[in-house]
């Protein structure tokens, strides 16, 4: 019951670690609440803190978790204790002369992602932020989890170690583990293989049109040329995580297992399943890049509020540039596919209005306020650590590969962070970052940070790619530029973003607006790009819409057209040192490209 008296602090002096217990029930999974009971044995002090983490790592937002609690109750054997919430995601419990505590409370849980809790008649699957609590002052110590399925065929996966002679339990060694290892609860699929001698698993939920033995066969090459880089494993069971679903994609990554989530029919395609074995590459790479070798800010978590680093770009860009690189070394697709590959990428960062406004490092820092809360101005003074930080680490590569004629490149730098901070779990300063590349790199690079990471200037990619006999070609639309984008719904057009600095913008259009006709004349669906087509710049149309409401024609004056795709292709005669170079980073002659 609760009780309205002033919040206490909890001290701790010298005790005896108590034990802690979680029981996670679903007895009726359709109501998608997890039914939790928490048990401590051996507590020795008069209050009891417990707080509900706001975030979980690898995901930079403020997710409230606590929102999902619906029901909270507090027991010392049948005998409730008085209680009282202190904050959004802090309850207190009077323990005073009390050694065997019972919390039982539930969460409801039907968001499906991988940084989230979904329950339904099919399956359940939990992350360790978003159900368990945290206890302030014993977060080493170790927790016991035991699963109560609903139905006796369900089965569960997690990382997590099994407690001997006891069903379905599991130990965590302490909080910080037990949020890294999420539990996936029903009847998936579950596939064991063996890889350099460790076991892992493939778990997955749904249908979907995969071949889970070439899948598996794929994931086995993804994994042994990531070993290979970093010389060995540093576990000694790994988890992969997997759930088709419609159309979503996403993943986290975890010290010993990966959470995946991927379209159920994205896997015939040969495209759309090379993008699948990128997530993969992605999500397994961070077991070392973020999850072992990470920035001083990550070191000890704070689970109450946001954890601050300009140094994401690095986490995630270089982990999406070698997700790109990766399954080419693991002979997956050829070194022409990588290069289309990073194309595409070049043109989605080249035409991001919010590359001139956002720095990468400051898009690192915000990431808490931008990124994951995303507006219709975002592409306007936003970009994508992720993006940025990718091509940002391209050219790193190059830099150092041509320095050194390929005998050192990007991944000595990730070699170096592995040994200096990773092995030992040191977190890293952004300055001890640049150091690294300094060293790896051989040259002074305070004007590169400057320039491209800390500022907004274009990023010189032929300046990089030339050296390699590369160079980076761009291709303007056929129409001319309005500056919106468009998408189609329920038979109306709505714009749903308009570029800084457009005719779109100046002639008073704004996302949210339905636009209707051109000329007098109604716009297909999707037919925009074929209507401008019939203009030429500086022509001016007027263009239909209603903006909140009110019906409006606005004289519009189109714009030259715009650079809108990119492609790396080979210098038209390249010299020997190119070629030279071109075949130490892709391993194949420059003429393949062609």
């Amino acid at each position: 019951m609760t009780e309205a008296t002033a919040p206490r602090t909890n001290t701790y002096t010298k005790q005896t670690a108590p034990t802690i217990h979680y029981q996670v029930a679903m007895p009726k999974p359709e109501t998608h609440l997890f039914e939790v009971t928490l048990r401590l044995v051996g507590y020795q002090s008069p209050i009891l803190d417990l707080k509900l983490p706001v975030w979980t790592p690898g995901s930079y937002l403020v997710r409230e978790y606590a929102k999902h609690l619906q029901y909270f109750a507090a027991f010392t054997n049948d005998k409730p204790l008085s209680w009282q919430k202190i904050s959004k995601n802090h309850w207190q419990v009077e323990t005073k002369d009390v050694s065997q505590i019972t919390i039982h409370y539930r969460i409801f849980a039907n968001e499906l992602s991988v940084r989230t809790n979904h329950l339904d008649s099919s399956h359940g699957y939990f992350n360790g932020a978003a159900l368990f609590f945290r206890i302030p002052g014993w977060e080493g110590q170790s927790v016991q989890v035991t699963v109560v399925p609903p139905h006796p065929e369900w089965q569960v996966t997690t990382a997590l170690p099994l407690v001997p002679h006891k069903a379905n339990t599991f130990c965590a060694s302490d909080f910080d583990t037990l949020v890294d290892s999420p539990f996936e609860i029903g009847l998936q699929q579950l596939h064991h293989f063996e890889v350099l001698g460790k076991p892992h698993e493939l778990a997955i939920w749904g249908k979907g049109n995969y071949q889970v033995q070439q899948m598996i066969a794929d994931i086995k090459k993804i994994i042994e040329v990531e070993a290979r880089m970093f010389g060995g494993l540093p576990y000694q069971r790994y988890v992969f995580l997997l759930h088709l679903f419609a159309q979503a994609y996403g993943g986290l990554e975890h010290k010993d297992c990966c959470s995946l989530i991927y379209q159920r029919y994205g896997f015939r395609d040969r495209e759309k399943y090379e993008r699948f074995l990128q997530l993969v590459a992605h999500e397994f790479f961070h077991l070392w890049n973020v999850k072992r070798i990470r920035p001083k800010a990550f070191e000890v978590f704070d689970y109450d509020q946001e954890n601050y680093t300009s140094s994401l770009w690095f986490c995630e860009g270089t982990t999406s540039y070698y997700d790109l690189l990766l399954p080419w070394r693991a002979g997956i697709y050829d070194a022409k596919s990588f290069l289309n590959n990073l194309s595409k990428d070049i043109s989605r960062y080249e035409t991001t209005p919010g590359r001139k406004v956002q720095p990468l490092s400051e898009s690192s820092f915000d990431a808490w306020i931008k990124l994951y809360r995303q507006d219709a101005n975002s592409g306007n003074n936003q970009i994508s650590y992720y993006l940025k930080g990718e091509v940002v680490s391209l050219l790193l590569d190059l830099l150092i590969r041509s320095r050194h004629k390929n005998e050192r490149s990007l991944d000595d730098v990730m070699v170096k962070m592995w040994h200096q901070f990773g092995k030992d779990e040191i977190g890293y300063t952004p300055e001890q970052l640049q150091e690294v590349i300094e060293l790896i790199a051989g040259v002074d690079l305070t004007d590169f940070f400057k320039r491209y990471i800390d500022g907004t200037e274009d990023l010189p990619f032929n300046e990089y790619l030339e050296p390699f006999g590369l160079q980076l070609a761009a291709e303007k639309d056929e129409e001319p530029y309005l500056g919106v984008k468009v998408h189609s719904e329920n038979g109306r057009e709505i714009i749903k973003f308009v570029e800084a600095g457009s005719p779109a913008q100046f002639a008073g259009i704004d996302p949210g607006d339905e636009l209707l006709a051109i000329d007098g004349l109604r716009l297909a669906a999707n037919g925009l790009g074929d209507r401008l087509k019939d203009y030429q710049p500086k022509d001016i149309i007027q263009v239909t819409i209603f903006h909140q409401d009110e019906l409006c024609t606005l004289n519009v004056t189109l714009a030259s057209p715009r650079l809108t795709k990119y492609q790396i292709k080979p210098v038209e005669k390249p010299s020997a040192a190119q070629k030279e170079n071109f075949a130490g980073w892709l391993g194949v002659p420059l003429t393949t490209l062609r």
